[in-house]
């Protein structure tokens, strides 16, 4: 390597370009982050989905959704009674 001094506007170019690609690397990990998430999330909307199959005992029909959603607010709306279990009920380990 030369012994030639940089210039300011070399040293400010190259300062530039390691910004440019740390922003870049920046944006893949939040990009993977945010694929993570996603699967993660799709993963417990199938679970949960899977369970109320199996609990229900068989197919849903039109309106069952509704049906669910209503039943699960009024457990809200009358004391938590869901969430309440929910977070109290003792886990499995698996």
């Amino acid at each position: 390597m030369s012994n030639r001094k940089r210039t300011i506007e070399e040293q400010i170019a190259e300062l530039q370009k390691k910004q440019k690609e740390l922003k870049e690397q920046e944006k893949k990990l939040k990009a993977r982050k945010s694929k993570e998430e996603r699967a993660k999330r799709t993963k417990h909307l199938i679970e949960i989905g899977g369970t109320i199959y199996s609990v229900l005992g068989r197919e849903f029909v039109e309106g069952d959704i509704e049906r669910l959603a209503a039943f699960l607010r009024g457990q809200e709306q009358r004391g938590g009674y869901f969430s309440n279990k929910m977070n109290d009920f003792p886990k499995e380990d698996k």
